[in-house]
């Protein structure tokens, strides 16, 4: 899957007006970036590398698994598959989002 293809569907979930009201970065390494700006209306996803609350570092690959929903987040957290940065009451709340 190619990162235009991950980003629209996470266009798609998050929508125009998203109550996340946050911004989250997901780092997938080479592959680039996904940043989901739920603060300012509408709520926008790009690849904008941009400042973030929460950073989330992960391969493309599990980024993949996490969002069809054969990888729990959770556990992928404690396999040390995902590495966050800044607030982690966002990255608790990206379940809403995923």
């Amino acid at each position: 899957m190619s990162l235009e293809t991950l980003t629209e569907g996470l266009r798609a979930r998050v929508g125009t007006e998203s109550d996340f009201n946050a911004t989250v970065k997901f780092d997938l390494g080479d592959n680039g970036v996904i940043f989901i700006d739920a603060v300012t209306m509408p709520s926008s996803v790009t690849n904008e590398d941009k400042e973030a609350d929460c950073t989330v570092r992960m391969t493309m690959a599990d980024f993949e698994s996490i969002a069809s929903g054969d990888l729990d987040a959770m556990t992928a957290f404690m396999m040390g598959k995902i590495k966050v940065d800044g607030d982690m009451g966002i990255a608790m709340k990206l379940r809403e989002v995923l």
